[in-house]
């Protein structure tokens, strides 16, 4: 198969762990509106975007840290502009009562030196920078899910132009066409990853994308377009540059991929329906339906979306769709896949084969399908979403990612973002261990190994998607930490993180119950496990940049209704 290429003559930019990027210090103020600000009800029949400049991180969760950490934000209402300080050393790390860690230093070094310039200009940064490992494979690659955490390092430092040219690369990478044997993939698609091949002697810059056709398995990435939409949102956020969102490229870039998500079809859920494989999780693990990682994403870029797109004639439709989805979603994940001590004696004492719109038990859960570790795992103090719902099926697993982005887009309930928060401080033995955070849990095994993996000798118990341990689900929790009003808890985590990634080069994930142990096929200096470190570090030293990658809770969203009620849109 052919695979996609653009050619056109440039300078030799190659991977520069050294240069300067010469970026320019950028002022740190909110400028489009959180999804709070709108009357859906209104908006639905004259939808308006009202821009304003202002900060919309969370003061109610910030007012809460000053009591939760006795320095470092004492002067949290006076947000100041990010700005470089030093070559390696975050600007935030100099300007609070927090001591630079001695790996701050080491871990900027380390993620400057994974940039990739396409003619000239930085555009990303490669998945790893191992030159220990004998098999590049794809880590030589920029994946767009990989290259956030990168962008909000870079962002909070001040250094917004990788993040710009890096969100427009990948909208042009969007229009090309893409077939996968001799199918072909939807117009909005984003790619997984590209690559930047350099001719020194023809003095030309080639990009090789990928949307899923050299993907194990062929699965198009379905996260793509969400976190794109995301970082897009941040970067605004974090500069105040409204132009680039206004952009008609990127105004038609947002209402393809919200075509390709609100297109009708038989689905009867508000959720999307997906393939194994689609999200960081790329590897076959039951995630098959709809993994709470795509739904809260999901969400969150619907949200994004609302705010970013022009209510004209064009973008007037999918603002009204947006609004309407959103109500739908939110009342469907807080309903259905919702789990405490409450609801989960309520799934044991299920009656199965209900008929009608008075069911209780509307996917037909049968109790018995429930699994033993549940009832112990599950404290009398705490909750969370679980991993996938859909009919007679209910995956109990703990998934981080969709956990600690429900939390910050708001999906949560303030209630429910306290009870996961309750619930890592309750488990935090089998959740974060010796080093943050479980991707999963529990980890799978035996006979319900070799059917759910199909014996993947690289997902075995305790082991990369399976269970293991990935330093880059650092920043989310940390985010998720701040927003809720915990910043303890992710001050744990970090000083767990600090012990031992500078001393591992920075590994891609841990293996092991407790995850003590380096993965035994995980690559050394992994981009995002060195920024996802950075993020975290300067979040919590500067809680001010939260707003950039949070939203706030939405007024307008109908409460919970009890289970015995009829779902309706």
């Amino acid at each position: 198969m052919d695979r996609a290429k653009l050619n056109l003559d440039g300078m030799n930019g190659g991977i520069d762990g050294t240069k300067e990027t010469g970026l320019k210090k950028v002022s740190s103020y909110c400028s489009i509106p959180d999804f709070n600000d709108y009357d859906l009800s209104k908006l639905l029949d004259k939808p308006r975007l009202n821009i304003e400049r202002q900060r919309s991180f969370d003061e109610r969760s910030l007012s809460e840290l000053s009591i939760g950490l006795g320095r470092g934000f004492e002067n949290y209402e006076h947000a100041h502009s990010p700005g470089r300080s030093g070559l390696n050393t975050p600007a935030s790390s100099t300007r609070n009562s927090f001591e630079p860690h001695p790996i701050v230093a080491d871990a900027w070094e380390a993620l400057r030196r994974s940039l990739v310039s396409f003619r000239g200009q930085p555009v990303g940064t490669i998945a790893a920078y191992d030159h220990a490992s004998e098999e590049v494979l794809n880590y030589d690659q920029v994946f767009v899910r990989d290259f956030v955490p990168s962008a909000l390092a870079f962002l909070i430092n001040g250094e917004p132009d990788v993040v710009k040219n890096f969100l427009l690369k990948t909208l042009q990478l969007q229009g090309w066409e893409k077939k996968v044997d001799r199918f072909k993939l939807g117009e909005g698609v984003m790619p997984a990853s590209f690559k930047v091949l350099h001719d020194p002697d023809r003095k030309t810059d080639t990009i090789v994308a990928d949307f899923g056709e050299s993907a194990i398995g062929r699965v198009a990435p379905v996260d793509s377009g969400f976190w794109w939409i995301i970082l897009l949102r941040a970067y605004t956020k974090s500069t105040g540059d409204l132009s680039l969102a206004e952009r008609p490229e990127c105004q038609r870039g947002l209402r393809l991929i919200m075509g390709l998500c609100l297109s009708e079809g038989f689905d009867t859920f508000p959720t999307l329906l997906c393939a194994d494989g689609c999200s960081m999780i790329d590897r076959r693990m039951g995630i098959y339906g709809y993994p709470i990682e795509i739904q809260a994403l999901f969400f969150m870029a619907l949200r994004c979306a609302l705010a970013m797109l022009k209510p004209d004639a064009e973008g007037e439709e999918f603002i009204e769709r947006i609004v309407k989805r959103l109500h739908a979603l939110s009342y469907h994940m807080r309903s259905y896949f919702w789990l405490d001590f409450q609801q989960l004696n309520d799934i044991y004492r299920y009656k199965t084969e209900e008929y009608s719109h008075t069911a209780v038990n509307k996917f037909n859960v049968i109790p018995d399908s429930i699994p033993e570790w549940v009832f112990d795992f599950m404290p009398t103090r705490g909750g969370y979403f679980v991993g996938n719902v859909s009919p007679a099926r209910m995956d109990f697993r703990w998934f981080a990612l969709g956990n600690c982005v429900a939390i910050l887009s708001s999906l949560a309930t303030p209630e429910q973002a306290s009870a996961i928060m309750d619930l890592i401080e309750e488990r935090w033995e089998e959740l974060v261990g010796e080093m943050p955070l479980k991707i999963s849990y529990p980890a799978i095994e035996n006979h319900e190994w070799r059917i759910v993996t199909g014996c993947d000798p690289k997902n075995t118990r305790w082991s990369y998607h399976n269970g293991g341990s990935w330093p880059v689900l650092l920043w989310l929790l940390t985010a998720a930490c701040i927003k809720v009003g915990r910043p303890q808890i992710a001050r744990r985590a970090i000083d767990l993180a600090e012990s031992r990634l500078l001393k591992d080069s920075w590994p891609e994930y841990y293996d092991g119950k407790l995850g003590r142990f380096i993965g035994k096929q995980a690559r050394k200096y992994q981009t995002w496990s060195i920024a996802g470190y950075l993020v975290a570090k300067m979040m919590l030293e500067d809680p001010s940049h939260l707003g950039m990658i949070s939203l706030e809770e939405d007024k307008q969203m109908k409460p919970v209704i009890k289970r015995s009620s009829s779902w309706t849109c």
